[in-house]
């Protein structure tokens, strides 16, 4: 079956939009879970984001989605971010749970 990189991507704005509950995931438990495994284990603190994210890619790559596809992809997830980023920062950072 192949992959639809823009279902990956795209939200739909629904109560189950699998992005958003992809990105819960990936902020409450991968990105603590790896941070933790660089300290216990004296490794360069994002260096397991960095290397883990490449690898993750090269899985795409794998089963055949092209590179530009891909660099296409990354481009507006990052963009997604960075204006996440900026929200959070106007707004006095990232959500701290729920109060």
């Amino acid at each position: 079956m192949p992959i639809n990189l823009d279902t990956l991507t795209e939200h739909d704005m629904g109560d189950d939009c699998p992005v958003c509950r992809t990105q819960d995931l990936v902020d409450m438990v991968l990105l603590p879970a790896a941070a933790a495994w660089e300290q216990r284990n004296g490794l360069p603190h994002l260096a397991l984001a960095l290397h883990g994210a490449a690898g993750l890619l090269g899985a795409l790559l794998e089963e055949g989605i092209s590179r530009e596809e891909i660099e296409r992809m990354m481009s507006g997830l990052l963009d997604e971010i960075e204006q996440q980023i900026l929200e959070d920062t106007t707004m006095g950072g990232p959500p701290q749970g729920t109060a």
